[in-house]
């Protein structure tokens, strides 16, 4: 029988990593940790579990890192995982007939990231309704799914490459290895630790992907990256569009460079450059979901709302159910002044998935430009119940009583998000002008 080691890179993570190595130590035949400077008792949990520690730099090199730990490695296959990663219980049964195969050289795994909230997205891929049995997960409303190879053969042509979102799956391609699929995931809890954490790994991740971006130029994939980076975690579409406009002239054939570089230009308010990108993108790879959208979104910002209409339908003829492209289907309708179908269509989609904030702020827009100022305001307190609301939210609600004569609730709405977001000046501007006003009455 194939054997099979556990490799990982950890710093400080005596929290997490019991539970980790409890999901694997059955399974795998020697654990091997290189730890890259724990000030915690790491490895004192590492050795309890008999994984042997190897403690190296950190080099702001996520790739170097984990080729360190694979050095120290004996067996035929390696399974790479991060201390706040779990394995699902289906590797037991699965594990055996993977290894067994002797044409395979790395296996796509799948990989679910747990989330706090359903009104969330990672990257730009949005969050799904949380029905996992697998125990630890179960109290988690929401996760985003993907792949990456993360069971593959020994052999020192094989190691991982970049400085972050590191993968050994150039080198087996390169090699001319195979690539399968394995029927067993990991289950990762990253997303859900606290805010500040959250924040140090954004600022660590940024610096290393436009590094990654100077030591591999060549590198559409690193372009992409850093610009998704950009556009969706830090909401900074000039540098975005700088990275996706690497990435076309890199690669012109392909469709994702052109996609998202529309993407960029609608959210810097060019619509018209987004159109022409997303044409490009659909005559190289053909309609798609995600096209149609984009294209939907820069009509509808260029007050096309007939050509939006017909772009959100075509999305959602390849894609459904999409509550999200509903919503915005149903705004399109509402300005095209398909009034009853319109706020229908948007009602369904705050029922249909009542956590998504985005989907009740076109509710409450419609109602608004609509003078439904009633609906608006039960629009804008359901959606406070059911989301984890911004400033914004607050400030919204309070506005829409406020016009309703309904000064209490709008001050008690401002109070309640003050205390969620007591550095929020627009909250305490508006709270302090409601009070002058009302003394002023």
């Amino acid at each position: 029988m194939p054997t099979l080691a556990l490799s990982m890179i950890v710093r400080d993570e005596e929290g997490t990593l019991p539970a980790c190595l409890e999901s694997v130590k059955d399974l795998v035949d020697e654990i091997v940790i290189a730890d890259t400077g724990s000030q915690d008792g790491t490895q004192e949990v590492a050795r309890r579990f008999g994984a042997r520690c190897v403690s190296i730099p950190w080099e702001d090199h996520f790739a170097r890192a984990r080729n360190r730990a694979l050095e120290a490695i004996r067996c035929d296959w390696v399974l790479s995982m991060d201390a706040d990663e779990q394995l699902d219980e289906n590797a037991k049964r699965a594990l055996p007939c993977l290894l067994k195969a002797s044409a395979i050289d790395g296996y796509y795994v799948t990989i679910y990231d747990y989330l706090l909230s359903s009104d969330a997205n990672v990257w730009d891929n949005p969050a799904k309704t949380n029905r996992s049995e697998f125990a630890p997960a179960r109290r988690f409303p929401a996760y985003i799914e993907h792949r990456n190879i993360r069971l593959f053969r020994r052999s020192p042509e094989i190691y991982f490459v970049g400085g972050i979102h590191e993968s050994v799956g150039p080198r087996i391609v390169e090699l001319g290895g195979v690539l399968g699929k394995a029927d067993f995931a990991i289950h990762h809890f990253g997303l859900i630790s606290d805010a500040p954490t959250q924040a140090r790994k954004r600022q660590l991740y940024r610096r290393l992907l436009h590094k990654k971006i100077q030591e591999m130029p060549q590198d559409v994939q690193a372009h992409l990256e850093c610009g998704r980076a950009e556009l969706h975690v830090f909401h900074d579409a000039e540098e975005a569009l700088k990275c996706f406009a690497a990435a076309c002239q890199l690669r012109p054939r392909m469709a994702a460079a052109w996609l998202y570089q529309g993407l960029a230009l609608r959210c810097l308010s060019r619509p018209r450059e987004a159109l022409e990108a997303l044409r490009r993108a659909e005559s190289i790879s053909g309609r798609s979901a995600d096209i149609a959208e984009g294209e939907g979104d820069a009509y509808y910002d260029l007050e096309d709302f007939d050509a939006a209409c017909r772009c959100y339908e075509r999305a959602l003829a390849c894609r459904q159910p999409w509550p999200a492209v509903e919503s915005k289907l149903g705004l399109a309708e509402v300005r095209l002044g398909r009034t009853l179908a319109g706020l229908e269509r948007l009602r369904q989609a705050v029922r249909e998935e009542p956590w998504r904030g985005e989907i009740h702020d076109r509710l409450i827009q419609a109602c608004c430009w609509l003078n439904l100022v009633e609906e608006a305001a039960s629009a804008a307190d359901h959606e406070l119940e059911s989301v984890s609301p911004d400033p914004e939210a607050f400030l919204r609600a309070a506005s829409i009583h406020a016009r309703l004569e309904q000064r209490d609730k709008a001050a008690l709405i401002l109070r309640v998000g003050l205390s969620l977001f007591p550095g929020a000046e627009r909250l305490q501007r508006s709270c302090l002008e409601l009070a002058d006003s009302k003394s002023g009455g």
